[in-house]
């Protein structure tokens, strides 16, 4: 898991030099990784946090003069390798890394290799560890909603300020909650621009902004959820609610098909971290388009076979090392390697201009082979299943075979001995045996006799007597101790000598580990492409095509990837949002007709092409698209503390204050959450304020309800605004939906037609059409006679029973006080 935070300074292009740093504990999958900025006028002051278990966390921190900020990475998966913490590093060069004095081996031997940098590298950072403590998830919130910030007014409340900060900062990702609160520590000791000043006065810190490495696509959690890019639900067995997930209906499950583990994680890993890198997007496409040919088919299930054989070696090398194999281990160890010399020359026969196939049939090399034949040779798996442990085949160790043959003629030769035993006992011992335990040796059995009572009666002259065992008696004899002397332990010996084999054989496979990491990576890609090449095939996808120079996509005849899945018939739609025409779509429509799934098929698109997939499209032009923002669905969480309509207002500002001209902002009903006035002026605020940027405004589609937006007008006119709606046609009292995208506006909401198919009386519905009809018109509401007349007809029997419990002959009853407190008041509502 990767997390940043940093403090910097600069503009918001990208980071510069001195500007972060970081840590990771181990790797688990979170989606989301982030990107700073930074033009440092010096080297800047860096923080990297980590906390030990099954996430690694990176905080980050940069100073320069006259301005700072903190930079934050929300929670990113990693790799034990610590690629994408190497990633951080590299681009923001930092000065000082802080990390949490607990960490485990991978991040301890990563902090190692980055203290030891040569002189020649570039200048190391300064590692400074802080107490885990300081990491804690409660201290780390209190000190960012505690912290003096210049940008936050004085006179907010605090539970104005944590909303204030909430709509900035993702406390849900916790492991960046960790890093920043390991950051604000760090700065707070080494008082970074306020070394001179009084010990109250804080280091300024001047704003709080997303850290989004190069070539790295920016999506939020909220957006992951709307788009059910992941979809987690329980697991449907009994024994698997409390602990099991399995994945539901999401754009993950459909495209998983990888045949192994890693695959199926490195799937994962790319749709954390879609990216704008050209390279990379098409050479994952050349692989997926050569699968999708006809004559290749037949290679890629081939291939797909191979692959289910590719299992977890890391572990298995992890258990070597600690010298812990299982017989097992060998089993799954020997299948890898043949399925991965089995991919090589597979791959050796595929055209080599594809970089992936020429890197398998390169880097798959006879190290390979010689594991292969090593085990193969070695390892008896039939033997060691049986014997449940480590056993070698004959002809390996001559003197391994010699020890084994003595063992398996040992019955025959000990019934031998047994019966010459037999003629030097007490004839009341009717038989006996010479049998052998493991560690103890050679021992005389004979079963217990009637008379043998007590202890003593044990004793028998010229045996040692040991221990009695289901009614047998065992003595060790003259024999038994020459045999003891003769053959030894043999059992002991061969399990010694094998398992010096096996050490020996474990070191040999551990010299080529190197090869073996490579074999995990280049199959677990292979088989990615193989899995989105197989969905591509059965669900119809085409290839994207990628333009740099549009700041956009365009989309012919796209489709939803789930929902066609789901109804019987999809209608396809196109979708245009490039150069300087059209960068504001507003989409009206009546409710049902399609206009959030549109919105959710053009953001599903472009992120399947931002992961190297083919898409559900005829054709595809995707621009540089730097980030995707949603506003489609809310997600409220009690935790958060936050009402539905803060929720919406905090996922618009994050696109209102971390949009580029390059970014995609998909917006659903927005402003329904509050009064209808303030909803819509907030909803034309936010438009208005993105098309004062001209030509830098985002690619914004949405979607809306409020037909006033466009009747009043309240948008400025202009080629950067462009009305669409779902067509549709009223047949008499029906209205059918076509759920086709057309230019224009919609002239009604039709929500009366939504509310009878929803099953509302036709009463409440006829009302509710007067009431909408007299509010157009600007006619006052009148109540309906039959409703008025029914409500006065039960106020008058209220009346008149109150009037008859009277008890008239009671000298207390005060006439004059009833009418003035039950009569007249009634009266205004009965006449």
């Amino acid at each position: 898991m990767a997390s940043v935070g940093a403090t910097a300074g600069g503009t918001r292009q990208g980071p510069g030099a001195g500007a972060a740093a970081a840590s990771f504990p181990s790797p688990a999958p979170v989606p989301g990784p982030a990107g700073a900025e930074d033009d440092a006028e010096e080297p800047a002051e860096v923080s990297g946090v980590a906390r030990p278990g099954r996430a690694r966390v990176v905080g980050t921190s940069g100073r320069s003069p006259g301005y700072s900020a903190v930079h934050f990475m929300p929670d990113a998966p990693d790799r034990d390798s610590l690629q994408l913490l190497q990633r951080v590093l590299d681009e923001i060069s930092p000065r000082s890394v802080v990390t949490s004095a607990k960490q485990d081996e991978n991040m301890t031997r990563f902090l190692g290799k980055l203290a030891s940098q040569e002189h020649g590298e570039p200048k190391r950072p300064e590692i400074v560890f802080l107490p885990s403590v300081d990491f804690g998830l409660e201290i780390s919130k209190q000190r960012l909603l505690s912290g003096n910030y210049s940008f936050i007014p004085d006179s907010m409340t605090t539970t104005e300020k944590i909303l204030y900060l909430s709509s900035i900062i993702p406390f849900d990702c916790l492991l960046m909650v960790r890093a920043l609160g390991g950051l604000l520590k760090f700065l707070g000791r080494r008082r970074i621009g306020v070394e001179l000043e009084d010990y109250n006065v804080s280091v300024p810190i001047l704003g709080f902004k997303k850290f989004v490495l190069t070539h790295l696509v920016s999506i939020d959690q909220d957006t992951y959820s709307v788009l059910q890019i992941f979809k987690s639900e329980s697991h449907p067995s009994v024994y698997k609610v409390a602990s099991g997930l399995k994945e539901g209906l999401s754009l993950f499950g459909i495209l998983n098909r990888c045949r192994c583990k890693w695959g199926e994680k490195l799937l994962r890993l790319w749709f954390t971290r879609p990216t704008h890198d050209l390279g990379e997007l098409n050479s994952r496409l050349d692989v997926i388009q050569f699968f999708l040919l006809p004559q290749n088919l037949d290679m890629a299930q081939m291939l797909h076979r191979l692959l289910g054989h590719i299992k977890n070696v890391p572990l298995i090398l992890k258990r070597m090392k600690l010298s812990h194999t299982k017989v097992s281990d060998w089993q799954v160890l020997y299948k890898t390697v043949y399925s991965a010399l089995g991919l090589r020359d597979a791959c050796r026969s595929l055209p080599q201009s594809i970089q992936l196939f020429r890197d398998i049939a390169q880097e798959f090399s006879d190290d390979l082979h010689h594991i292969a034949s090593l085990i193969g040779k070695v390892v008896d798996f039939e033997g060691s299943l049986a014997a449940n442990r480590f056993t070698v085949l004959p002809n390996i160790d001559p003197e391994i075979d010699e020890k084994k043959r003595r063992l398996a003629g040992l019955p025959s030769f000990l019934t031998e001995v047994a019966r010459k035993e037999l003629e030097n006992l007490d004839c009341r011992i009717p038989s006996c045996s010479v049998i052998y335990i493991p560690l103890i040796g050679f021992l005389l059995s004979i079963p217990r006799l009637p008379s043998m009572v007590e202890a003593s009666d044990f004793e028998i002259e010229g045996l040692d007597f040991m221990f009695l065992s289901e009614e047998k008696l065992h003595y060790r004899s003259a024999r038994t101790k020459e045999l003891d002397a003769l053959l030894g332990d043999l059992h002991c010996d061969i399990r010694d000598q094998e398992t010096l084999l096996m050490y020996q054989l474990q070191c040999q496979v551990l010299a080529r580990a190197a090869v073996l990491t490579r074999v995990l990576d280049l199959a677990s890609r292979l088989d990615v492409l193989l899995a989105l090449a197989s969905a591509a095939r059965d669900y119809g996808y085409s290839r994207p095509r990628y333009s740099p120079r549009l700041f956009g996509v365009r989309i012919q005849n796209g489709r939803h990837p789930l929902m066609e899945l789901c109804a019987r018939t999809f209608v396809p739609n196109s979708a245009e949002c490039g150069g300087d025409k059209g960068r504001v779509r507003v989409i009206t429509g009546p409710n049902s007709s399609g206009k959030s799934i549109y919105l959710k098929q053009v953001g599903l698109i472009t992120f399947m092409a931002l992961v190297g997939s083919f898409v559900p499209a005829e054709e595809a032009e995707i621009g540089a698209v730097d980030a995707i923002f949603t506003r489609i669905h809310s997600c409220e969480s009690i935790s958060l503390g936050l009402s539905t309509f803060m929720i919406d207002l905090n996922q618009v500002a994050k696109a209102v204050n971390n949009a580029t001209e390059r970014s995609l902002v998909l917006i659903d009903e927005f402003g329904k959450g509050t009064n209808t006035v303030d909803g819509l002026a907030l909803l034309a605020a936010v438009l208005r304020h993105w098309l004062a940027l001209g030509p830098t405004c985002p690619h914004i589609f949405v979607a809306t309800n409020f037909l006033s937006l466009v009747q009043l007008p309240l948008l400025p006119q202009g080629p950067l605004v462009q009305y669409l709606t779902m067509e549709t046609c009223e047949d008499g009292n029906d209205l059918v939906f076509f759920y086709r995208v057309c230019e224009g506006v919609a002239n009604a909401s039709h929500a009366s037609h939504t509310a009878a198919q929803a099953r509302l009386p036709d009463k409440l519905i006829a009302r509710g059409k007067e009431v909408s009809d007299l509010i157009r018109s600007g006619k006052p509401i009148k109540p309906l006679k039959e409703l008025l007349k029914e409500k006065q007809m039960e106020n008058c029997q209220t009346l008149v029973d109150k009037f008859l419990k009277l008890d008239l002959e009671d000298p207390n009853l005060d006439l004059d006080i009833f009418m003035r407190q039950e009569v007249l008041p009634a009266a205004t509502t009965i006449l």
